[in-house]
């Protein structure tokens, strides 16, 4: 079973590449993560045709979330996340959705970037992080087979990122950031692409700014986090580079980890 994660960046002017990267690779389940579509303009016959069901969870312009299933219907089991007090109520935002396929729970996630910082925007980041800690103790203490995956926007260690140095005053690798990620390892879930790379030097996203993909400034936030039940599965995990360098292509790189069945 391969889960992967493709934050595509407006699936309308990236659908041929998605598409060209799902009959490639064929994940079982493909999490995708700024779809940038509202959920009546979701192009659903173009992964019917190629064998994929899909359910999405759209917001017109911006964020977006979708999951994608080889031959099987997802079953949804949420739609955003659980509030922790009144003023997550607010909180319009599509960047949670979570489905059952094949006997696994996917949670496929956008995680809000937080910039800039300090200000609203970063405390949104952090009280959301804090709402999919919650969520994610749920699901470990029923003992469901989860992962967790999509754009984290949390770049976790220095190793992480071609230059610590310019990237410190983001929101992306703040110490508040890093250390809600840091939680969610502590309370048990395993960080796929980490435990496979642990020095570090493995990028999922590359700016259109400043030939960052042609000088290979890149850094990771793309992660796949796996509870015990499926950390035990892993067989392999990776980034799919090559398609960051394609015509028109998304600035992320899409990401997989392979499960024993």
């Amino acid at each position: 079973m391969r889960i992967a994660s493709f934050n595509i960046n407006g699936i309308k002017a990236r659908l041929p590449r998605l598409v060209e990267w799902l009959e490639e690779t064929r994940p079982t389940v493909a999490c995708l993560q700024e779809i940038k579509s509202q959920d009546e303009g979701f192009p659903v016959e173009a992964f019917e045709k190629i064998g994929y069901n899909g359910i999405w969870h759209g917001q017109k312009s911006f964020n977006g979330v979708a999951i994608l299933a080889d031959g099987v219907e997802p079953v949804e089991t949420q739609r955003g996340l659980p509030h922790l007090s009144q003023d997550d109520a607010e909180d319009d935002h599509a960047r949670y959705l979570e489905a059952e396929v094949r006997g696994v729970r996917v949670g496929c996630i956008y995680l809000p970037n937080g910039n800039p910082q300090p200000g609203p925007k970063f405390d949104y980041k952090l009280r959301w992080m804090e709402r999919l800690r919650s969520h994610a103790e749920s699901l470990w203490r029923a003992e469901v087979p989860t992962a967790l995956v999509g754009d984290y926007n949390v770049i976790p260690e220095d190793k992480d990122v071609w230059s610590p140095k310019a990237m410190a005053s983001d929101a992306l690798m703040q110490p508040e950031s890093r250390d809600a990620y840091a939680r969610m390892l502590g309370d048990g879930w395993t960080d796929a692409i980490d435990v496979l790379n642990p020095r570090g030097g493995v990028w999922t996203f590359w700016d259109y700014q400043a030939g960052a993909w042609q000088r290979d400034h890149g850094f990771r936030i793309d992660h796949l986090l796996l509870s015990p039940e499926l950390a035990d599965r892993m067989t392999s995990a990776g980034v799919d580079k090559e398609y960051r360098g394609r015509e028109k292509a998304s600035d992320h790189a899409p990401v997989w980890v392979e499960l024993r069945d």
